[in-house]
């Protein structure tokens, strides 16, 4: 093996989180070119391969696997070696959060403010998914899914639970009959999510209100069925967290129809062995479930929204 250049494994490191060379040149202040040269000095120096190169940017080989987790435990040993504290603040490093539509609503209503004073160092970089991001490519450092993950180097740790309900507006519920039952609904226009575009089996809300109903106004984005639904085109399931703010619109069955679903915090495991990002965790899930009486509505709730 020829002589190793520790600072090396900073850049393959660099590289294995972000995927593309021309990202971790700009976080670390120089060229993709610097960046290349590093890695193929590292690869020889290991005599190994440690990235397969492709459109889509770099992929870790076995080999490169397994360095990327000796690694991330001498960097958090680096972490706890004591230096002397200087007046001069740290570097801003990224951070990149992934996260449904609807708990990015909720985040930033809730969890933004304290986050960027607890964290000035951290850059934020939010990821709104309307689809699944690919956790092999490491798109994203945290993710929350509605679904656990559980094969893999990954670990997904269960945060809160939130209800979900059927809503519409007073003046939809007063141009139809009253709505008795489940069964009554087939006969309503309901807003809701593409079919083929449900990218987890959590948002497949409307086959467990009733299997035969089906939505006639489809949007990939919450945001937009909840601007139809307070529009009074139709009967939707909205969170309650996100339906709660708006005074125009009204439960449909509050007694019958009441879906629980479960956010998760999702990241590989290297990713936990870090102390930032640990200490980030642990501040995301205890913030969250802070607020959980704000994200299920109760059964003796009166029928507002």
């Amino acid at each position: 093996m020829s002589k190793l250049n520790w600072d090396d494994l900073r850049f393959f490191l660099a590289v294995a989180r972000e995927r593309q060379i021309s990202r971790v040149g700009r976080h670390l202040g120089t060229s993709h070119v610097t960046v290349s040269r590093r890695l193929n000095r590292l690869e020889h120096a290991l005599n190994i391969r440690l990235f397969e190169r492709n459109p889509r940017g770099y992929e870790l080989t076995l080999a490169g696997q397994r360095l990327i987790e000796t690694i991330a435990r001498m960097e958090q040993a680096a972490e706890q070696i004591p230096v002397e504290q200087s007046p001069t603040p740290g570097r801003p490093r990224p951070l990149r959060f992934a996260m449904p539509e609807g708990f990015a609503s909720l985040f930033t209503r809730y969890l933004l403010p304290e986050f960027t004073d607890r964290f000035p160092l951290v850059l934020l970089e939010q990821i709104a998914m309307p689809q699944v991001l690919s956790l092999s490519r490491r798109e994203a450092d945290i993710s929350i899914t509605l679904d656990p993950v559980t094969n893999g180097p990954y670990r997904s740790e269960r945060i809160t639970d939130y209800t979900l309900h059927l809503y519409c507006t007073p003046g939809y519920l007063a141009s139809v009959p009253p709505i008795q039952s489940r069964e009554e609904l087939c006969d309503h226009r309901f807003i809701g999510y593409i079919e083929d575009m449900i990218f987890a089996p959590g948002l497949d809300y409307l086959s467990e209100v009733h299997p035969r109903i089906r939505p006639t106004i489809k949007s990939s984005s919450i945001f937009n069925q909840l601007a139809a639904i307070r529009s009074g085109l139709g009967i939707g399931v909205l969170p309650y967290y996100m339906a709660s703010k708006y005074s125009d619109l009204r439960i449909v069955l509050p007694d019958q129809v009441n879906l629980t679903r479960t956010y998760w915090l999702t990241c590989h495991r290297d990713v936990r062995q870090l102390s930032r990002e640990r200490t980030i965790i642990a501040f995301l899930i205890d913030a969250i479930r802070e607020h959980g009486d704000e994200l299920m509505r109760h059964p003796d709730a009166i029928n507002k929204p």
